[in-house]
C-alpha cells in the first residue's frame, strides 16, 4: 500500500467517523425534544390550571359577578376598564360592548347554556365560554371604532344569527360616560 492510498484510507475513516458523532448528537436532541414535548404534555394535562373560577350558570343573572345589573364596562379606580358579559343562545349580553381606547381592558365572561367562543374581528382576542366557568381574556385596542364579535363555537341551530359587537370610544369620551356610575353599553349611544 502507498503513502497516498493510505492517507486516503485514513480520511476516509475520519469522515465516516465525524458523521457518526453527528448522526448520534442529532438522534440526541431529536430524543430530547421528543421526551420533553411528552413530558410538557403530560404534565399540562395532569396539572390544574393555577386560577381557575367557577360560577353557577343557572343562577347567573340573579346575583353575584354576573347579574343583570353588574354586566358591561366599568372603569375601575387604577383607569383599568373590566367588562362583564354572558353568552347564551343566540345572543351576548350586553349585546354591544363599550370599551376606551388604548386602555388595557379585561374581559371576565362565561356562558349560561352551553359552549360558545368570543372572537373580535381583526383583533387576536379569541376566548371559550365554558358554562360553570370564568373566561378573563385580556384585551387593547389602538383605535376607535366598531368591531364585530361573532360567536365562533358552534353553539346549535340559530349559532349564525349570534352577534355582538364592541364600540371602541376616544378616553375622555369614556371617562365622561363613566362618571355617571353604573355599567356602560352602547345602548343611548
Amino acid at each position: 500500500m502507498s503513502v497516498q492510498e493510505d492517507g486516503g484510507h485514513r480520511g476516509t475513516e475520519i469522515a465516516a467517523r465525524t458523521e457518526r458523532r453527528w448522526a448520534t448528537i442529532s438522534v440526541i436532541i431529536i430524543v430530547a425534544m421528543a421526551l420533553l414535548a411528552a413530558f410538557a404534555g403530560i404534565h399540562r394535562a395532569t396539572m390544574p390550571q393555577p386560577r381557575v373560577e367557577t360560577t353557577d350558570p343557572s343562577r347567573l343573572h340573579l346575583s353575584g359577578e354576573f347579574a343583570e345589573s353588574n354586566l358591561g364596562s366599568v372603569l375601575e379606580a387604577n383607569g383599568a376598564v373590566t367588562v362583564r358579559a354572558i353568552g347564551q343562545q343566540y345572543s351576548f349580553t350586553p349585546a354591544c360592548i363599550v370599551v376606551p381606547a388604548e386602555t388595557p381592558i379585561t374581559l371576565r365572561a362565561t356562558s349560561a347554556d352551553v359552549v360558545h367562543g368570543i372572537l373580535v374581528q381583526g383583533t387576536n382576542i379569541n376566548t371559550m365560554l365554558v358554562p360553570g366557568y370564568i373566561s378573563e381574556q385580556l384585551m387593547r385596542f389602538e383605535k376607535t371604532g366598531d368591531y364585530l364579535m361573532p360567536c365562533q363555537e358552534f353553539c346549535s341551530f340559530g349559532h349564525e344569527g349570534m352577534w355582538g359587537k364592541v364600540r371602541v370610544i376616544d378616553q375622555a369620551k369614556f371617562a365622561e360616560l363613566a362618571k355617571s356610575g353604573g355599567r356602560l353599553s352602547c345602548v343611548g349611544q
